[in-house]
């Protein structure tokens, strides 16, 4: 998978030159992981710490769905008419059942598949980087491989928190469901904070900003 992918024009009404989308209406952020509280620090679930993260500097809460997530609703950007409507969701299925909750939200919302971003890990970025793409293959990962299938495209935005290789031999099936290591916990709110940086820099500059903060060196 390469760190990188042409980005569909976005946001609200303005041109493909500004990096914003041709469409209009609200965004969904979608954080992947793996419900219960034995898999609240796995690996595989930065993607819902990443929706904490942004939750909680947004001053809000999730609340249950019908679409089988944890749902808040909020609001990005300046206050008045260029302010972006979000929808922030972690899905209550497992990992690999992802689809279903994303799909299901998208059409609940009336949200744009372009306009749908996924976080999540990614075993082929170094631990502690963030990379954005649109599109693409999905690396062998099954949740984004299920909201492909769902959405019937692949082209929606991945933020994708790097968490690096396995040491050794071990199997990556096995390194995505454990926790963080003690040093990597120190360094964990630092890329939740970056991680949720690029978030909101996807809704409020575009994908083609956002692509050119984060990919360059820091």
């Amino acid at each position: 998978m390469s760190s990188s992918s042409s980005a569909a024009p976005g946001g609200g009404g303005t041109t493909p030159a500004a990096g914003r989308e041709l469409v209009d209406g609200p965004w969904l952020v979608v954080g992947l992981g793996n419900p219960g509280p034995e898999h609240a620090a796995d690996r595989h679930t930065v993607g819902a710490m990443v929706l904490d993260e942004l939750a909680s500097r947004l001053r809000t809460g999730f609340k249950a769905s019908k679409q089988r997530a944890a749902v808040a609703e909020v609001r990005l950007g300046p206050p008045g008419p260029t302010s972006q409507r979000v929808v922030l969701a972690k899905p209550t299925s497992w990992m690999n059942e992802s689809g279903g909750p994303t799909a299901g939200l998208a059409r609940f919302y009336g949200v744009d598949p372009l306009r749908v971003v996924a976080v999540h890990d990614e075993l082929d970025i170094d631990a502690g980087a963030v990379r954005l793409k649109r599109g693409g293959g999905e690396g062998g990962h099954n949740g984004l491989r299920d909201i492909s299938k769902a959405l019937g495209t692949k082209d929606y935005v991945r933020v994708r928190v790097g968490i690096g290789r396995p040491p050794g031999r071990m199997d990556p099936a096995d390194f995505v469901l454990r926790g963080f290591s003690a040093t990597e916990r120190k360094e964990l709110p630092f890329l939740l904070s970056d991680a949720a940086d690029a978030v909101e820099a996807v809704i409020t500059d575009g994908l083609e900003a956002a692509q050119q903060r984060f990919h360059g060196p820091r």
